[in-house]
């Protein structure tokens, strides 16, 4: 019973990110090249689901708490996200393309959060590791962008929704078979802003995330863009996608002893500084085998911001607003932050180019980094 747990959650989590990989990274390039919508239309599509999950996301935790059976819900959801993109095929004006991009976020903020809680809540009650559960997610998104890449190639982009339909539809008979874990507890984040805001750093770290980390979002979205405009093909951005999320798994590894002897903020602040100057290289126009090699340099950023961002804000965080403090987090990276950074290069596209939007993550990005240095001046007492 407890392998077929373990089983049926890796699954679910290879399934969800394949379907998610496969969808994403190249939804914008087949906005661009094969609808015809500007940049400023395609800011608005890709920059309506961060907004929609943050809005949705409370009510499908109070639907869990209130019927207690989170693994039917996320079947439900997860079987609305892959019949919500699957119309993305019969889609030809802009404003339907927002109402689809709207359904698909509506769904994918009940999948993500519950799947979360299911498999960290099993963990805690049964033991295991939940990392070791939660990479198949990061295998899953590797693996599905370098094959819808090259399958777009043979087929056409239009195979991307094909793919997504079919994976979350496969999706929904692991989230059948998870184990019934009830949700975790909502937190107060009213409440708990009270308190966080009289901690020393919060509010300065809410910021960097904002910079940081809006950017290393939205970026997803834009990737393809940026490869294609230099020369690259649709294989070439699943291959850039592989290496760029596979690279994330080791430096996630080591991050915990990385943090333990260099100390969080040095962590924080070298994850930073080479994702900025990642975006300033790009936005000069490199050549795409460039492009490939430099991408291991998002193992770095990436895994190596994420657990230690986290760890920084449950750290500094008072006890009983811990759960408040990493929800507010959660909230300024991937809802604000993704929102923000993916309307502004919509926008930048329209008014100069894909390198534009490139130097203007470069320079948001080093302003956060500038940001953390002035914050571990302040705190000397974290840094180690």
């Amino acid at each position: 019973m407890k392998q077929r747990s373990f089983f049926s959650m890796k699954g679910y989590f290879f399934l969800l990110y394949f379907g998610l990989g496969g969808l994403f990274p190249l939804l914008t390039v087949y906005l661009q090249s094969d609808v015809g919508l500007s940049g400023a239309q395609i800011g608005v599509i890709t920059s309506i689901g961060p907004v929609i999950m943050i809005m949705v996301q409370p009510l499908w935790g109070m639907l869990s708490d209130y019927t207690r059976k989170p693994k039917i819900i996320l079947v439900i959801a997860s079987i609305g996200a892959g019949c919500s993109g699957f119309t993305y095929l019969f889609a030809a004006e802009h404003f339907t393309f927002v109402i689809i991009a709207s359904l698909v976020a509506v769904f994918q903020s009940a999948m993500i959060p519950l799947s979360d809680s299911i498999a960290m809540n099993y963990v805690k009650r049964n033991g295991g590791d939940y990392g070791k559960i939660r990479m198949w997610g990061a295998v899953g998104f590797a693996v599905a962008v370098w094959i819808m890449g090259n399958l777009s190639d043979l087929l056409g982009l239009e195979v991307i929704f094909y793919g997504f339909a079919i994976v979350l539809l496969m999706s929904s008979f692991f989230a059948a078979n998870m184990p019934n874990e009830p949700a975790a507890p909502r937190v107060d984040v009213k409440e708990g802003m009270r308190q966080l805001v009289k901690v020393d750093g919060f509010i300065l770290f809410l910021i960097i995330t904002f910079l940081v980390y809006g950017p290393i979002m939205a970026n997803n979205f834009y990737f393809g863009v940026l490869i294609q405009s230099v020369g690259g093909t649709l294989a070439g951005v699943g291959f850039a996608f592989l290496l760029a999320a596979g690279s994330e798994v080791p430096f996630m590894r080591w991050a915990g002893a990385w943090i333990q002897k260099r100390g969080i903020l040095i962590i924080l602040f070298s994850a930073s500084f080479v994702s900025g100057a990642r975006w300033i290289f790009y936005a000069t126009g490199p050549d795409p085998s460039w492009i490939y090699i430099t991408t291991v340099m998002q193992g770095f950023s990436i895994g190596l911001f994420v657990p230690a961002a986290l760890q920084y804000v449950t750290d500094i965080a008072p006890k009983d607003v811990k759960a408040t403090a990493v929800s507010i987090y959660a909230a300024v990276g991937n809802g604000i932050g993704a929102f923000f950074f993916s309307m502004t290069a919509g926008l930048l596209i329209d008014f100069h180019s894909i390198l534009a939007v490139y130097l203007f993550y470069g320079i948001m990005t080093l302003t956060g980094t500038v940001l953390l240095f002035i914050l571990a001046r302040k705190q000397p007492h974290i840094v180690k």
